[in-house]
């Protein structure tokens, strides 16, 4: 992500009443919701958010003056809306008559659509009198940039527009200095007995057994006042988005109880950081912190994805093609040919106060590009989508020849070009995340060890891509990689360690710390078989395998810290990247056991998979240690889910053969069935079932189409 993400913010100080694991979130497009457990957004990270600003940064619901009680609360199963159910507590005595507890039941549900959130509160009156209910809204706005709101301050703000009531809600605005008027409302399907600029107050009689519903919006200002058909609108076309991308490309599921409701999470939850954009789907990276389109991301998402559903590659490769870089800007990092790493939309990305406007400054984003784009060939043979990003993955190419090695040694590195930018570039980019083995920060530029394999699979994929479309270069790019394999096993191997070093420094020294980096080495096929048992074994060993997943981190290396962003915390991406890298070289039972633990650990969040969690080792009985300011959901996290089963099943796909090719499948323990329906080859359909006999898994399929797939099993 960026150094924002993560050391620098302190959950103290960011997150109001918990972290954000214990926050619900809501998205449409490029506008995202996060609230707490009662639907109450109370500060801190909570809010109402759209291009990158906070446009409510208050919203709470009083019944009697307090909070209602709460029963149940949660997101559905397709993160279309968010329902609270609760209990008011004792109410205040109104025209001489108090009333108890629990008599009133209490439902807030409520979605995002078109940019606006919809609500319906409803009380229900359980008691045999009639219930004077006072109901009252607080909320209130203040037009913070994300970066505002992640900690960064400003030496100047734009000016706030006098509120202007509409006799049913209210009217915000914000001049930012960068000439833009942002406005937001709220507004009520009732007009409140009392409003003001910050409370709007009601006062509802219910009878015995009496129901009412109270429809309130919250977004950009509208002159339709908000209604039980319009919530019911916005509610059915919250739930239609989410079904359209959840709908593409193949479906898995298992019977198997929890472990399919993780599989359906996770899927529902890369569909709510989907977006639909001009170019086709992005993968959003996550919420809060980074709900907008990041290069490494996507393309890591998209890859995670691709067996399943190729078109979210397809649009992730069209984005960045768009947005490739054409000129050089020390400030954003940038020169042509390059991949970029953010795309911002809020005032101070607007005035430059911060780079990430459109910034560049990711050293792996340009090879990783390439790299997809050769995946994506393999896996549907789409020559015509490849010819469409030749000339942009042939600039991305001259960008690693050009500019990706400052120094001119051979391997590919980073260096940011001003202070404002990046200090690390790689997707461990806070600003401790490279170090030396006594924890010395290195001289730069630096090139890291898996943006070298990154590079070694870029340019195979250009000879490979070159030939099926009939371009010149395929042997050069080949001699390329090769000449980058061996600077790799010959520069970054330790032999003393039997490891991969993390980087190799500007003075030409390697940074020896034992990291995850090297399993990233395993997914692209670079190290040597010997070398990958030996990194495989490491990485499986307890210095890494914490219980709960892989660490970024040895626990005897110097600045280990469970707790931290990058050096000891886990991230399941890059968990699953480095057990698929693994399962390529053949392991299977300990990638099955670290799927299994990673599953395990969802259990404690909802069967979701955090963007982090603590790297502390599991203990008999203990739940693992949430990291306080981890996004969740997180795209990345989500579809790691899929890549790690993907490893398990020994599943690759080969359009262009019409084969499905099956290398020792292997089930987690627990899991005994696993059907996968509709996977699309080329121009057919197969469904494929995996069943656990004994100790071996028996494999079925049939085609959906005319056209046949063959289905290649391997020992």
């Amino acid at each position: 992500m960026d150094d924002l993400a993560g050391p620098a913010l302190e959950p103290d100080e960011v997150v109001a009443g918990g972290d954000l694991a214990e926050l619900l979130s809501l998205k449409d497009g490029d506008t995202f919701l996060v609230a707490d457990a009662w639907g109450d957004i109370l500060g801190g990270v909570d809010g109402l958010f759209a291009d990158d600003t906070r446009i409510l940064s208050l919203f709470r619901l009083l019944i009697g003056g307090k909070r209602p009680s709460k029963l149940s609360a949660g997101l559905s199963r397709d993160n279309a809306a968010f329902t609270f159910h609760g209990a008011n507590r004792a109410l205040p005595p109104v025209g001489g008559r108090a009333a108890p507890r629990g008599i009133l039941h209490v439902e807030r549900k409520r979605c995002l659509h078109a940019g606006r959130l919809f609500e319906r509160l409803r009380l229900t009156n359980y008691s045999l009198e009639e219930v004077m209910t006072p109901i009252a809204f607080d909320y209130d706005v203040d037009f913070r940039d994300m970066f505002e709101v992640r900690g960064l301050q400003r030496a100047r703000r734009g000016a706030p527009v006098e509120p202007r009531l509409t006799g049913r809600g209210v009217v915000f605005g914000y001049d930012g200095l960068d000439g833009v008027r942002r406005a937001g409302a709220v507004s009520f399907s009732e007009p409140p007995w009392r409003l003001t600029s910050r409370r709007a107050d009601f006062m509802f009689a219910l009878a015995p057994g009496q129901r009412m519903d109270l429809y309130l919006e919250a977004g950009p200002a509208d002159t339709e006042p908000p209604s039980r058909d319009r919530f019911r609108e916005a509610l059915s076309g919250a739930r239609h988005a989410v079904r359209t991308i959840k709908g593409r490309g193949a479906t898995l599921s298992a019977p198997d109880g929890a472990f399919g409701a993780w599989l359906e999470q996770s899927r529902a939850d890369v569909a709510l950081l989907t977006t639909e954009l001009t170019t086709g789907a992005y993968p959003y990276a996550g919420i809060p912190w980074f709900s907008t389109t990041f290069g490494r991301d996507g393309i890591i998402t998209a890859w995670q994805m691709l067996w399943l559903d190729p078109s979210l590659a397809a649009g992730v490769l069209r984005f960045l093609a768009e947005r490739q870089a054409t000129e050089v800007s020390a400030f954003r990092d940038a020169a042509p040919g390059k991949i970029m790493h953010e795309a911002r939309r809020g005032e101070m990305a607007a005035l430059s106060e911060i780079p990430f406007g459109l910034y560049y400054g990711g050293v792996d984003t340009t090879p990783l590009f390439i790299a997809l784009a050769g995946a994506y060939l393999t896996r549907t043979d789409d020559v015509a989508l490849i010819g469409e990003l030749w000339p942009a993955l042939t600039a991305a190419a001259a960008w690693l020849d050009n500019h990706g090695d400052a120094n001119g040694d051979g391997l590919i590195d980073y260096q940011r070009g001003e202070q404002s930018g990046l200090a690390n570039q790689g997707w461990k980019d806070s600003v401790d995340s490279v170090f030396h083995d006594d924890g010395r920060f290195p001289a730069g530029p630096i090139a890291l060890v898996e943006v070298q394999g990154y590079a070694f699979a870029a340019w195979r994929a250009l000879a490979a891509m070159a030939r099926r479309l009939g371009q010149g270069g395929a042997e050069v790019w080949e001699q390329r990689a090769e000449a980058m394999r061996a600077a790799v096993e010959e520069r970054f191997w330790l032999e003393a360690q039997e490891f991969y070093a993390l980087a190799i420094d500007g003075e030409g020294a390697p940074c020896g710390p034992k990291t995850s980096n090297p399993g990233h080495l395993l997914f692209v096929g670079l190290p040597s078989p010997e070398r990958a048992a030996k990194v495989t074994r490491r990485l499986l060993s307890a210095q890494f395998d914490s219980g709960w997943g892989l660490r970024t981190l040895a626990t005897d290396a110097k600045r280990y810290n469970p707790m931290s962003y990058h050096n000891g915390s886990i991230w399941p991406h890059d968990t699953a990247i480095a057990v698929s890298g693994m399962a390529r070289y053949g392991e299977r039972v300990g990638v099955a056991k670290v799927l299994l633990d990673l599953f395990e650990a969802s259990k404690r969040f909802e069967m979701r998979m955090p963007e982090l969690l603590c790297g502390f080792t599991r203990e008999t009985g203990e739940p693992p240690i949430a990291y306080p300011v981890a996004c969740m959901p997180q795209a990345w996290a989500a579809g790691s889910t899929f890549m790690m089963l993907q490893a398990c099943l020994g599943l690759a796909i080969d359009a262009a053969r019409m084969e499905v090719r099956l290398t020792r499948p292997i089930l987690p323990a627990g899991v005994n069935h696993l059907s996968l329906e509709g996977l699309i080859v080329a121009d057919a359909r197969v469904d494929i079932l995996f069943q656990r006999l004994g100790e071996t898994i028996a494999v079925t399929h049939g085609p959906r189409s005319d056209r046949s797939v063959a289905l290649v099993l391997e020992a």
